[in-house]
């Protein structure tokens, strides 16, 4: 999937040239309406009894023709933009239709429990070098998607909601990255997958002394419609409170509940496609889970050759999340991107989510610019047509996470070729270099004590096993080899903590890694 580019009573009394154009703009639609979040479950559940009807999606021929450097020329003018004239502590910005983004999307108003829609209006965008001009365009041309601010900071977005249901926040670093979703349907399956869209965004006006930002959206797309409510807080890290209310017209085969979208070109575990020359590429480095039984686990993204699926089972987790755990810049070079600022995006369920499966789906990617890891919930229960399913959860972006693990966690894998150097190697191996800090393995290395690496593998034979002290990073490095059990390419499963071998108790939590062998003709051996 192409990655979407965040870059940035007495009306007749009142005197129209005084108004703001986009207050005239929003008053051109006609009276409020009542509006409240129970009304929109109303309006998604009648939507989902009828057949689903796409929008349009023809653009006038010359917002369609628009190209990258012409739709980055688009620019939002600050002074229209919502609540510009209010006392709140934020403003809400408007995205163009064009480029990648050819479906009008509806914008409203919420003032008090009632909701005006906004008009869109040629004076609110400055259209620069794009070649457009504004007083050719229709009036319901509509938009593309909304950005949020801080008035004191109006250059700068916090959060932005663009392109079918993707949105995006950032914490204190400004630094956009992965993607959230609305809804995954049908990712990773032998068919195209679906991607519903927000129709309908409800802006709610904050109180003057508020630190949220309220938004509603209107979920729809062939085989699911739902109602979304997302409280939105900015700071260290951002909080998103969701509530979401899904009503299936039809059967779905997967469903993924909080879906986050990150990329992950190569690092130092995955190199498959390291011809760039910076050392690392990728918005996430790994897969955390904090399960209902409260274990954690660690699973390293990766670069597949082929498209890869795994499932993790669990009952009423307690979190997921992709983290961008690497925040060294030496170790991405990137001077423009900045890799190692990029949000991590935990996921925290609000109430018992019941039986159900963290999904994990890694797609081949040549590059940077396209998207190629899904992570969300999937509920065990068959999700039918008729029924109506309610999630509530948290989102956290930025650095510092709300939840992590209080024994060591891993802060780096490494893979490279096997064997022992000087010596004839009599089969290839792979060397895998796991490094973890934290928790009580500062005290146990700056003693030199002996701690004992449980590795397991499904498949093959594991070699040369140890682990043993890294005063660079106060922790220890567990190092082994792994021969392929034949010429195959299949999938083996890998699982590894650190256990104090006095007390059998757990010192880390647990990684886990999925490795295919590469075919023979690559096993170079040196």
């Amino acid at each position: 999937m192409q990655r979407r580019s965040f870059l940035h009573g007495g009306l007749a009394a009142l005197c129209a040239a005084a108004l703001p154009t986009s207050v005239l703009a929003a008053l051109r639609m006609g009276a409020p309406a009542p509006f409240d979040f129970a009304a929109l479950k109303g309006r998604a559940r009648a939507l989902a009894g009828q057949a689903y009807t796409a929008r349009p999606a023809a653009l006038p021929q010359a917002v369609a023709a628009l190209d990258w450097d012409a739709y980055q020329a688009l620019q939002f003018r600050q002074d229209h933009a919502l609540w510009h004239e209010d006392d709140t502590r934020y403003l809400a910005q408007f995205f163009h239709l064009g480029l990648f983004f050819k479906r009008p999307v509806r914008m409203h108003a919420l003032t008090d429990g009632r909701a005006r829609e906004i008009a869109y209006d040629p004076a609110m965008f400055d259209y620069g070098a794009s070649g457009l001009d504004g007083a050719t365009l229709p009036t319901d041309l509509g938009f593309a998607g909304f950005r949020l601010n801080r008035r004191s900071d109006p250059k700068r977005d916090f959060a932005a909601f663009l392109g079918a249901s993707y949105f995006r926040a950032v914490g204190a670093s400004g630094q956009y990255g992965l993607s959230a979703r609305g809804l995954a349907v049908d990712t990773g399956l032998p068919r195209p997958e679906e991607f519903p869209d927000f129709t309908d965004f409800w802006l709610e006006r904050p109180a003057p002394d508020s630190d949220t930002v309220v938004v509603y959206a209107l979920l729809d797309s062939p085989s699911v419609a739902g109602a979304y409510r997302f409280a939105i807080t900015p700071g260290e890290p951002l909080v998103m409170e969701v509530d979401c209310a899904l009503y299936p017209r039809t059967a779905i085969e997967r469903l993924g509940i909080a879906p986050a979208t990150s990329m992950y070109q190569t690092g130092e575990n995955d190199r498959r496609m390291a011809w760039d020359w910076r050392p690392e590429i990728h918005d996430s480095d790994g897969l955390a889970l904090h399960t209902g039984s409260g274990e954690w686990l660690w699973r390293p993204l990766g670069n597949p050759r082929a498209l890869r699926f795994n499932a993790f089972a669990d009952d009423n987790p307690r979190g997921f999340g992709l983290l961008q755990r690497d925040r060294n810049f030496d170790h991405y070079q990137d001077d423009g991107v900045f890799y190692e600022r990029r949000p991590s995006l935990w996921v925290e369920p609000r109430a018992g989510w019941g039986r159900g499966e963290v999904q994990l789906v890694e797609i081949p990617t040549v590059d940077e610019t396209f998207d190629n890891v899904v992570a969300f919930w999937h509920p065990a229960q068959p999700i039918e047509p008729g029924r109506e399913l309610l999630f509530g959860y948290r989102l956290f972006w930025g650095e510092a996470m709300p939840a992590r693990p209080p024994l060591a966690t891993c802060i780096a894998t490494r893979t490279g070729l096997g064997g022992r150097i000087g010596f004839a190697r009599k089969a290839w191996s792979q060397r895998f270099a796991v490094d973890f800090a934290g928790g009580a393995l500062a005290a146990l290395a700056g003693r030199n004590a002996t701690v004992e690496p449980v590795l397991q593998t499904t498949a093959g034979q594991l070699e040369t096993v140890s682990a043993r002290p890294l005063h660079a990073v106060e922790g220890y490095r567990v190092m082994f080899d792994i021969v392929p059990p034949g010429p195959g390419t299949e999938q083996l499963d890998l699982r590894l903590f650190l256990r104090d071998p006095s007390t059998g108790a757990a010192l880390s939590e647990t990684w886990l890694y999925q490795w295919n062998p590469p075919p023979p003709d690559a096993r170079q051996v040196y």
